[in-house]
């Protein structure tokens, strides 16, 4: 494997876990009145702009990495919806 390839798996691989913490924070508190909404739309549309991105340029890991972060974001989204009408 070259140098570049790998530094731009293990880019992708932080890029798409970097939200993990945030999720599992939510779930455990049930509690999201600090997540801002529009910065998290903003950012599933740049992320699934760049799997789209990926498509067309046929490379797997920016299609995986950004596809699976549009989905741990989403899931942040969910439940900001969730907890925010329980609080």
């Amino acid at each position: 494997m070259q140098l570049i390839t790998a530094i731009g798996i293990s880019a992708s691989i932080f890029s798409a876990v970097c939200s993990i913490p945030q999720l599992i924070k939510i779930i455990k508190e049930k509690n999201a009145k600090s997540i801002s909404i529009p910065m998290l739309v903003i950012l599933i549309i740049g992320l699934l702009l760049w799997a789209y991105y990926g498509i067309l340029l046929k490379d797997i890991i920016i299609i995986i990495s950004n596809a699976f972060s549009a989905a741990i974001n989403m899931l942040i989204l969910a439940f900001s919806f969730i907890y925010k009408k329980l609080v």
